[in-house]
């Protein structure tokens, strides 16, 4: 099964609101709009079979917003993996977990960056007690601030990882956006899936090359961060610079499957 692991579709009625948003954090122009129409038609030009749909709740009052978001994708929309989300914050995680494996959602997005916590901050450190191997685990690591006043980086990702060991744990936009040589000092070798969502634009051949030894080709999971980025660019962008056959390129879009069989 050809997965995109990292891609956003909102509400249509919150769509352009969300879009505007990923403008204004990151400066880039996204190339879709949001919608769950637009990204469905961006797989098939992109010949993967479903994609993942991550969102993460800024405030505790939108985890069950987010999570009903969710719940509803997972019945009406068979293209896509929706995840749910937490919050440290929110007084009812425990019960909100149980209400989210009901209704067959398999894993949880965070994002300390945009939630406004801290990764190795206590509070979620209590909550991912919580969670256990039901669920996979994706983290936004990294940023624009040095890792140790940023929210997340691979350094407490790392430790992260060390003090849960059970769940499938994801780091995204391969261990730590704009923070690639701590996520191959911190990172590599452990027990850790990376993606490939919002890399190609910020690397060179080398470092990507580099990234690619440091955590080995079964470990790196395609992501396009949809709507930023185009499902069938990405691929195109990764290959040719890479070098990757067509056996390679297949199994590449397939090894996430093998994380939701």
């Amino acid at each position: 099964m050809r997965i995109d692991i990292h891609t956003h579709a909102f509400h249509n009625k919150i769509a352009d609101k969300a879009v505007g948003h990923l403008v204004d954090h990151y400066g880039i122009t996204p190339v879709g709009t949001g919608k769950a129409d637009d990204l469905i038609a961006r797989l098939d030009r992109a010949g993967l079979d479903k994609a993942v749909v991550l969102a993460a709740a800024t405030s505790p009052r939108q985890v069950v917003p987010a999570n009903d978001w969710a719940i509803e994708l997972k019945k009406t929309a068979p293209r896509f993996i929706p995840f749910g989300t937490l919050h440290p914050g929110y007084d009812r995680n425990a019960e909100e977990l149980e209400r989210l494996a009901e209704n067959g959602i398999r894993g949880l997005k965070f994002h300390p960056d945009f939630q406004g916590f801290r990764m190795d901050d206590p509070a979620f450190y209590d909550l991912m007690e919580l969670v256990d191997e039901r669920f996979i685990c994706m983290f936004h690591v990294g940023d624009d601030l040095p890792p140790a006043l940023n929210p997340s980086c691979p350094m407490k990702m790392a430790a992260l990882r060390r003090a849960f060991p059970r769940p499938v744990m994801i780091a995204a936009h391969m261990g730590g956006l704009k923070q690639w040589e701590y996520a191959m000092e911190h990172l590599a070798g452990l027990d850790v899936y990376v993606d490939c969502s919002s890399v190609m634009d910020f690397v060179d051949d080398d470092l990507l090359k580099r990234l690619v030894d440091a955590f080995t080709p079964d470990r790196i999971l395609f992501g396009s961060d949809y709507p930023l980025y185009d499902a069938g660019e990405e691929i195109r962008r990764i290959t040719e610079r890479l070098g990757l056959s067509e056996e390679r390129v297949d199994a590449f879009l397939n090894r996430a499957g093998k994380l939701f069989a």
